[in-house]
């Protein structure tokens, strides 16, 4: 069976619970399959960075790296800095990853952006915190 690396990236920052939501994130998808080995990447403040999570995939036995960003919108980290960091050009979403003495495919994921999913969960927290005025 073939496995896929997932770096699951982060903003990072100095209150926990982000460093917390990411990791937490990354344990649930690896928990709900076994097609992927999932890491959790910084981009500032926390640790691993995503620099020592890619050079950590490079130890592994993967045959793609699959680049998914933990953020809502396009801003200067998803435009710029990770593709930089995965040595990307701009605008370019795919390309090679080496490690092991092989190269891989690398693919560069989308934020999460205006998805339906999304729309659903800000409706069940509002259902949430309606739900907490009643005695």
């Amino acid at each position: 069976m073939s496995m896929k690396g997932m770096l699951l990236v982060g903003h990072g920052s100095k209150l926990p619970y982000n460093k917390e939501l990411i990791e937490t994130t990354a344990a649930i998808i690896a928990g709900k399959t076994d097609e992927y080995l999932v890491k959790p990447g910084f981009m500032s403040i926390n640790a691993p960075t995503v620099e020592e999570q890619l050079a950590a995939f490079r130890r592994e036995d993967i045959d793609m790296l699959v680049v998914v960003p933990l953020f809502l919108a396009r801003g200067i980290h998803i435009e710029q800095d990770i593709p930089r960091l995965l040595g990307l050009a701009p605008g370019v979403r795919t390309g090679e990853f080496q490690l092991n003495g092989k190269t891989v495919p690398l693919v560069y994921a989308n934020p999460i952006g205006s998805d339906p999913l999304l729309a659903e969960l800000m409706l069940k927290n509002a259902s949430d915190a309606i739900a907490e005025l009643k005695p």
